[in-house]
């Protein structure tokens, strides 16, 4: 959110101690920082930004900031500015995709100051040497967890260190999990930032627990909800198909890591994430079940979230939607429900959550066989509201009353309500029942007529609840009666090819074709049992159109409820929060969802007295600590409300342990960590450098030659998304990082190779484009080379190419190999090698189209490198200017007296849209050529098709011109 617009400027808060010591470290340190979340990392990295800003002619680069950050330190500087009036601080300059040209680029290289820059554009201008690395002061890298081997921050601290011993280096995180997963994780970690030194900073250390725990701590209140009990029933219910399923998944995948495969495990954000990244090197060897059951997860965490946050109708409507998902298409028998829906605490999960919302007497009624149980009654509405309404409500009148007998300063904080929520639907849940909890729909008691039936006083979401119903039973009735025209119209067309069909008259009839074997589930006969057959079959209430309709009049709308629906659902001013100040401070109730770091402005903005969060989150609680602690005449109350013996109060504490657990592992590492040792290239002996660079070419081996330069690749910008320039880069070759026309990578005068991901390689056969691109690198290339990269982190399958049908897979080996066989007898379209549509069969026509294209399997990026370090054996090496030159129209070697090969080109890296790049080539009279240069000259596909011949004549030539003009002027219609 924006800073607030006053006249006077916001006042930063003061430093505590424990913020001036890790200060004072980084002065004089290049380090690792690890803190604990809500500790005020940012306002950490602001001050530090502020003092190389304030000293002027600096170069220092931020990496890793994402837009919201940027706007957050950018902010903060100005702030200090204003209250330092350095005549040599400058401020936070951002360098995106926005700005990408090279002049503007070099411009504000050559200027100086806090530059932020997107990795991508700053690896390749360090490469291009645009950026020169000695001239930078230093570099600060945000979120350092995410610094993997092969990630662009690790790959840029490589250029950087180098090249430049002397400028500092420094890493930021508050997320210490990611440092304790695998062998040595904080000791890898330093590695790939190239620095020797970790500081650790939990929430129980010394300093932070001093300026956190004086005088000026935050009152905060803790308040157990108890859940209703139809709530806790339902929540077991889902907790015991999380663990049955948790416990299938271990029976049938033996041999992995399970340590972590916890109903406690569980009940974090990314459990189902850790258990398919665990699954994905054998996902091709897995059975069809447990990829089932893995998404399976995946819902049910979705449904103990939904149970504590949604209210009562929207979870019954939630329930639907799963079950719809699971539900075959309307005339079809084939069912894929997953395993968790037979359970009996499926049946109990549906049951329940129907009874929260509306009940009548139950009878099991099996004349029809799609029906377990049936509403045989009148039903009647129970909307059960959630137990945190009445708590929030009960708090509201407490503080009034309590802003009423202590009055606050005003000069040091407003008398602003602050509600926080985990997410913005739980804040316009919150919002719309604050807005008509006061509301009364009068019901007038049988006995009495003349008298109400409850207290008017007392608060109720009746009319909330009774609106959602309305809606949730228009939205089911229209659903059913799209389902039936569906399912109608899939009758039809049976019943017209049944004629022709005995098999499909046998299945109409109930009996199954000749020869073909037929599998029942979910009860397509009429069972005679009694009562509810456990595991056979997924059952759900079934409510009869007429009791439907007369529930829908009962809750018809009052005077009442359309007047509250004008003044509190019609909100002009709910996505205007930036103007909220036009409010009065003292009356206002601020109802904002959890926001990370963004979380400290509205703290600042806002300065509330009294602070309400409505779900947990161990960070903000923290941030209200540091917030009260840097302000001494500020007071402020917390209510932390949360369900007693739920999911939520678990998660919370399980957050805490886990981050508690994670600082004293790396505490333990640290102790007994070596001296960390940073590879540099440049520290080898230059005996072994010259052996490196020794050419035996010559006259067959009999006469050596050193050669100028280690070995040199030629790579397409584009390339850069990928982390195989970085692992090309540690292999002690040069990378030229330049706008490719033809291929992806130059590796020799001869060879040139266009890499494709397994999903890239599928949507080129398809579309066309990998042909274009084979032709164009068979033109200019004695050698083209077709890569074919599986991921690191996935198993070496074509498993991609097998998604959209179950159980198909395909396999090769590790290398170089053909597609292999089929592990499954299914097929389809995408997957069957004879299929004239499947990507195996387009790939062997590419092959026999252009028998000098050679294809290489690679099992993962680290493989590649290996495989172009044989390739580039022997062989001279490529020329930039002439790679980039290939395929253009016009001739750069005129502009190449800079030596820089970017700016020699007057190409910009600047990232372009495939999608258009792929309708572009379609057109007729685009050459492969044409599309680069129509990328380059125009803005959009709607520019060129608005241009005549004569525009596009000096573009792509006349003829390609007319031909171009005319598709774009024929008309659809026939004549």
């Amino acid at each position: 959110m924006p800073l607030e617009r006053a006249n006077a400027p916001v006042k930063l808060s003061l430093p505590l101690q424990y913020q001036q010591d890790i200060f004072t470290e980084l002065r004089s340190e290049d380090e690792l920082v690890v803190l604990a979340r809500g500790l005020g990392l940012l306002h950490l990295i602001t001050n530090l930004l502020h003092f190389y800003d304030a000293a002027g002619n600096n170069l220092v680069l931020v990496v890793g900031a994402d837009d919201r950050e940027n706007e957050w330190i950018g902010e903060a500087l100005a702030e200090h500015y204003a209250l330092s009036k350095s005549p040599l601080a400058r401020g936070l300059k951002v360098i995106n995709t926005e700005k990408a040209t090279v002049p503007m680029r070099e411009r504000i290289y050559a200027e100086g100051g806090i530059l932020s820059v997107t990795s991508r554009i700053l690896v390749v201008d360090l490469l291009s040497r645009l950026l020169d690395p000695e001239k930078i002061t230093g570099m600060i890298i945000l979120h350092a967890d995410k610094t993997v081997a092969t990630s662009l921050e690790a790959f840029i601290a490589r250029i950087y260190r180098q090249a430049n011993k002397r400028g500092f280096l420094k890493a930021f995180s508050d997320s210490p999990e990611p440092f304790t997963t695998g062998f040595a994780p904080l000791a890898n970690m330093l590695r790939n930032l190239f620095l020797r030194k970790a500081s650790l900073w939990p929430r129980f250390h010394v300093s932070v627990a001093d300026s956190l725990e004086g005088h000026r701590k935050a009152e905060v209140i803790e308040l157990e909800v108890p859940m209703s009990g139809k709530m806790r029933e339902i929540q077991n219910a889902v907790l015991e198909c999380v663990e049955i399923s948790i416990s299938e998944l271990r029976k049938t995948n033996t041999g992995l890591d399970m340590e972590e495969w916890t109903l406690d495990s569980a009940l974090h954000r990314n459990f189902d994430i850790s258990i398919r990244r665990q699954l994905e090197p054998i996902w091709h060897r897995v059975s069809f079940r447990t990829r089932q059951i893995v998404s399976d997860l995946t819902d049910l965490r979705a449904i103990l979230h939904a149970l504590l946050t949604y209210d009562a109708v929207s979870f019954v409507k939630y329930l639907d939607t799963i079950m719809a998902a699971q539900s075959p298409p309307p005339g079809s028998n084939k069912h894929s429900y997953s395993p968790w829906l037979f359970l009996d605490a499926a049946h109990v999960l549906f049951q329940t959550a129907k009874s929260r919302v509306y009940e009548g007497k139950l009878s099991n009624d099996f004349s029809r066989p799609s029906l377990s149980t049936a509403f045989s009654s009148e039903l009647k509405p129970v909307l059960e509201p959630l137990p945190k309404w009445n708590v929030v409500s009960e708090l509201l009148g407490e503080i009034d009353h309590d802003a009423y007998i202590h009055p606050a300063n005003t000069n040091e904080t407003n008398g602003t309500i602050l509600i926080m929520c985990n997410d913005q639907r739980t804040c316009r849940q919150l919002r719309e029942y604050i807005g008509t909890m006061h509301a009364k729909i009068h019901h007038r008691s049988e006995a009495n007529e003349d008298e109400d039936d409850f207290d008017e006083d007392k608060p109720s979401a009746e009319v909330m609840m009774r609106r959602r119903l309305r809606d949730y039973l228009n939205w089911k009735r229209s659903l059913s009666n799209v389902n039936r025209n569906l399912s109608q119209s899939t009758n039809d067309e049976k019943a017209g090819k049944s004629q022709e069909s005995p098999a499909a008259q046998n299945q109409q009839h109930g009996k199954p074709p000749p020869n073909k074997r037929r599998r029942v589930r979910g009860g397509g006969a009429v069972t005679s049992a009694s009562g509810r057959v456990p595991n056979t079959s997924v059952q759900t209430e079934v409510e009869l159109p007429g009791q439907v309709v007369g529930l829908l009049n009962e809750l018809q709308s009052t005077e009442v409820e359309e007047t509250q629906k004008e003044e509190v659902v019609v909100d002009e001013l709910e996505y205007m929060e930036d103007y909220y100040e036009l409010y009065d401070m003292n009356d206002l109730i601020m109802i904002h969802p959890y926001d990370g770091d963004m979380d400290e402005h509205i703290l600042e903005e806002v300065r509330p007295r009294y602070i309400i969060m409505y779900e947990p989150d161990p960070a903000f609680i923290r941030r209200v600590e540091v917030y009260r602690s840097s302000h001494s005449g500020r007071e402020v109350k917390v209510y932390f409300i949360y369900y007693g013996g739920s999911v939520e109060e678990q998660r919370y504490l399980s957050a805490v342990r886990r981050e508690k657990d994670s600082f004293t592992k790396l505490i333990r590492e640290k102790s007994n960590m070596a001296v960390t040792l940073t590879h540099d290239k440049s520290a080898e002996d230059p005996q072994e450098q010259f052996l490196r660079t020794v050419n035996t070419r010559i006259a067959g081996g009999g006469r050596l030659a050193a050669t100028a330069s280690p070995p040199r690749v030629v790579i397409d910008v584009r390339e850069f998304r990928s982390a195989l320039p970085s692992l090309l880069h540690g292999n002690s070759m040069i990378v030229i990082p330049c706008q490719l026309t033809v291929g992806d990578y130059i590796l020799t005068p001869d060879i040139c190779v266009e890499r494709k991901s397994v999903r890239d390689l599928i949507t080129s056969l398809r579309n066309g484009r990998l042909y274009n691109q084979a032709e164009t690198m068979l033109q200019y290339y004695k050698t083209p080379l077709l890569l074919i990269e599986f991921d690191q982190n996935k198993s070496f399958t074509f498993d991609a190419f097998a998604s959209a049908s179950a159980g198909t897979t395909f396999s090769t080996d590790y290398g170089f190999s053909s597609t292999g066989a089929a592990t499954s007898s299914s097929s389809s379209s995408l997957t069957n090698p004879s299929n004239p549509k499947s990507a195996q069969h387009l790939l062997v026509l590419l092959t026999l189209a252009f028998p000098r294209l050679k294809i290489i399997w690679s099992s993962s990026p680290y493989q590649t490198a290996e495989i172009f370090a044989e390739l580039k054996k022997n062989s001279p090496e490529p020329d930039p200017l002439r790679a980039v030159q290939i395929g253009l129209d016009v001739d750069i070697s005129d502009f190449s007296d800079s030596g820089n090969v970017m700016a020699a080109t007057g190409i910009e890296h600047r990232i372009f849209n495939l999608l258009p790049q792929d309708m572009l080539r379609t057109v007729p009279g685009v050459t492969p050529q044409a599309v680069e240069r129509l990328i380059l000259e125009t803005e959009n596909i709607s520019d060129i098709a608005n241009m005549d011949i004569e525009q596009l004549d000096p573009l792509v030539g006349k003829e390609a011109a007319r031909k171009m003009v005319n598709f774009f002027r024929k008309s659809v219609f026939e004549d």
